[in-house]
C-alpha cells in the first residue's frame, strides 16, 4: 500500500531540554493508534500505542495522554510551592525526598485518573474485554521544583537513554514475552505483543515509576513496539549517538524510517528529549 510520509514536528522547548517527535502508520496498517505529547505547560513528554481495534486505540491513546497533561498540568505548580516551603526546613536531605514522594504521589495518581477514564467508558459503552479499549504510556515528567526527571511506564511502549554514546533501556516491557525471559521459560515463548497491563481493560494498574538524574548532553528515546519491534538496539544506540539537538526531529524520522525498512508491520512512534549543555 502506499504510504504518507510522516509529518515533521517543530522542536518544542520545555525545562532544560528539546523534544521533537514523530509518528506513522507503519508499513501494513492503515490507522494509526499511536500518539505522543510534547507539553511545555505540563512539563510532561510521553508516547502512548492504543488497543481496542479500529475506532478504540486511537481513542484511548488520544484521551489518556489528555487527561495526563491536565493532572500534571495542575500539578506542576503545587509541587513547585510545596518544595518551597519546604526548602525552609533545616534538613535538605528530607527536601529533596518530600518533593520526589510527592511527585510520584501526583504521577500516579495522573496515571489512575486516565486509566479510570478509559475503564469507565469501557464499561458504559459495553466494550467486551477480548476487544476493550486500552493503551499503553511511557513518559517523562520534569516537575519544576525537581532536580531529577520521573518516568512513568504502563505497558510495552519504552523509554531509553543515550549518555556518551551508549544507549541504556529504563522500562521493562510488561508483557508475557519479558516475565517468559525473566523466568527462564524458554519452550513455548509467547507473542512479544501479550500485554501483562495497559491503561484501561482493568480497574487498576500498577504502573512503574522511577526517577533519573539527566546530565548535559544526555538524549533521551520514548517509542511504541512499533520501533522496538524492528529496530537492533545497536542500530537505536548508532541515531541516538549522532542526534545534534537542532537535528532532533530528522532523527525521529530517521527511526520511523529503519522501522518502515525492516517490514513495518505496527504503528511506529520516537519523540527525543535533548537536554541542554551537550
Amino acid at each position: 500500500m502506499n504510504r504518507k510520509p510522516s509529518p515533521t514536528f517543530t522542536p518544542v522547548r520545555l525545562a532544560g531540554c528539546r523534544a521533537s517527535g514523530a509518528t506513522d502508520a507503519g508499513r501494513v496498517r492503515r490507522e494509526n493508534q499511536d500518539r505522543f505529547v510534547i507539553d511545555p505547560r505540563a512539563r510532561l513528554i510521553a508516547v502512548a500505542d492504543g488497543m481496542g481495534g479500529h475506532a478504540f486505540g486511537a481513542r484511548a491513546s488520544a484521551l489518556a495522554l489528555e487527561r495526563i497533561a491536565a493532572s500534571l498540568a495542575l500539578a506542576v505548580d503545587d509541587i513547585a510551592a510545596i518544595s518551597s516551603d519546604a526548602s525552609r526546613d533545616d534538613d535538605p536531605d528530607a527536601t529533596v525526598l518530600d518533593a520526589s514522594l510527592n511527585a510520584t504521589r501526583v504521577l500516579a495518581a495522573a496515571l489512575d485518573d486516565a486509566n479510570a477514564t478509559l475503564y469507565a467508558i469501557n464499561l458504559r459503552e459495553g466494550i467486551g474485554t477480548h476487544r476493550s479499549m486500552g493503551t499503553t504510556v511511557t513518559g517523562i515528567w520534569l516537575p519544576r521544583a525537581a532536580s531529577v526527571l520521573f518516568a512513568f511506564h504502563v505497558g510495552d511502549s519504552r523509554l531509553y537513554r543515550c549518555r556518551d554514546g551508549a544507549l541504556a533501556q529504563l522500562t521493562r516491557d510488561q508483557t508475557l514475552l519479558q516475565r517468559a525471559l525473566e523466568t527462564g521459560d524458554f519452550e513455548c515463548l509467547p507473542p512479544r505483543n501479550l500485554l501483562l497491563q495497559a491503561l484501561g481493560p482493568e480497574p487498576s494498574i500498577t504502573p512503574e515509576i522511577s526517577a533519573h538524574a539527566a546530565r548535559p548532553g544526555d538524549r533521551f528515546l520514548l517509542c511504541s513496539d512499533g520501533l522496538h519491534g524492528e529496530v537492533s538496539h545497536c542500530e537505536i544506540e548508532r541515531v541516538l549517538a549522532q542526534t545534534q539537538p537542532e537535528h532532533a526531529d530528522a532523527a525521529c524520522r530517521r527511526l520511523i524510517e529503519l522501522a518502515c525498512e525492516a517490514g513495518g508491520k505496527d504503528n511506529v512512534t520516537a519523540v527525543i528529549a535533548c537536554v541542554d549543555g551537550g
